[in-house]
């Protein structure tokens, strides 16, 4: 996890949300991220609300969930029957979504409100091991299609902001996505070739 901090503004934190459902599941294989979740919180205390920019979420235009008490989406298939019956009945924040548009819009980003949107398992699977009470509001970001890094930066900086109301900024996702390893034992997995990923996370982290 990476947290950004400063004087009375809320972190911003980067979190890994293991394969699918299987964290919240008890999977042996998630035991340490589950563990690691599971202590996030004493870090981040109790926030106002959360925005959670969601790997599993690509759109052409910035956008932002707003409904005011979402549903899950189980966007995942071939787990057993119990994770589809997860829950996580975590307050949405619709105010707070559109003042995020606004702060979009206001930097020149184009941004929009989906009052459909559900928490897709990005958001439900960490917070619910994070925030099991499902007590804070939490509002979806989606992450753009074209993957651009500076419209990406752009947007970061637009809404930085919230985080002086309490609001911890979440980012969910993993340097590579990957299932297969997921559901192979450490043996085979070992002599596979190491994604090129984690090389160009490594030299950016030290970078910066």
């Amino acid at each position: 996890m990476t947290t950004t901090q400063h004087a009375q503004q809320a972190p911003v934190v980067f979190l890994p949300h293991g394969g699918g459902p299987l964290p919240v599941l008890g999977d042996p294989g998630h035991e340490a991220l589950t563990a690691f979740l599971r202590a996030v919180p004493a870090r981040l205390g109790q926030p106002e609300a959360m925005l959670v920019i969601t790997g599993h979420w690509e759109t052409d235009v910035a956008t932002l969930s707003s409904h005011p008490q979402p549903d899950l989406i189980y966007d995942y298939y071939g787990f057993p029957e119990a994770s589809y019956r997860i829950t996580y009945p975590a307050p949405g924040a619709p105010t707070l979504a559109e003042e995020i548009a606004g702060l979009l819009a206001d930097a020149g980003i184009e941004a929009v409100c989906d009052a459909q949107r559900g928490y897709d398992h990005g958001t439900f699977v960490p917070l619910k091991l994070m925030y099991p009470e499902a007590n804070i509001p939490v509002v979806q970001l989606s992450v753009l299609k074209d993957m651009n890094p500076a419209k990406h930066l752009a947007m970061g900086k637009a809404l930085a902001s919230v985080r002086a109301r309490n609001v911890v900024i979440v980012g969910s996702g993993m340097s590579f996505h990957n299932l297969q390893d997921f559901f192979v034992d450490s043996d085979s997995s070992r002599n596979r070739p190491k994604p090129l990923t984690l090389g160009w996370s490594r030299r950016a982290v030290i970078r910066r």
